[in-house]
């Protein structure tokens, strides 16, 4: 009796793994990976080329977990404030990079 215990622990066992492992398997590659950070709006309030940052009036940017508000950031390449101007309606993508919030992506907003 104790035989066929174990025997039936060690299949349900089995049957459990190789469940796992097929659900695994059969999951699309971007179930696993961390979503990609969603694009925010956002208007221009202040540029200031010389020190490579930007003002902006902006929504919730939820891959910071960070609340509507007007706030500086840095931005990860300067030739992105050429593309913009105070008053401007952007989309942008932000990210914490050493401990400061820079701006990665940033477009135009559709009118």
């Amino acid at each position: 009796m104790k035989h066929v215990k174990q025997l039936l622990l060690a299949a349900a066992l089995s049957a459990g793994l190789s469940a796992t492992a097929f659900a695994q398997q059969a999951a699309p590659a971007h179930a696993s990976a961390p979503a990609a950070a969603e694009l925010t709006e956002g208007e221009i309030r202040k540029i200031d080329k010389s020190v490579g940052k930007i003002t902006v009036k902006h929504g919730e940017i939820k891959n910071l977990d960070m609340p509507p508000m007007t706030m500086v950031f840095g931005v990860k390449d300067a030739a992105m404030l050429d593309k913009v101007k105070q008053g401007d309606k952007v989309r942008f993508r932000a990210a914490s990079e050493d401990g400061k919030f820079t701006i990665t992506e940033i477009q135009a907003a559709a009118q």
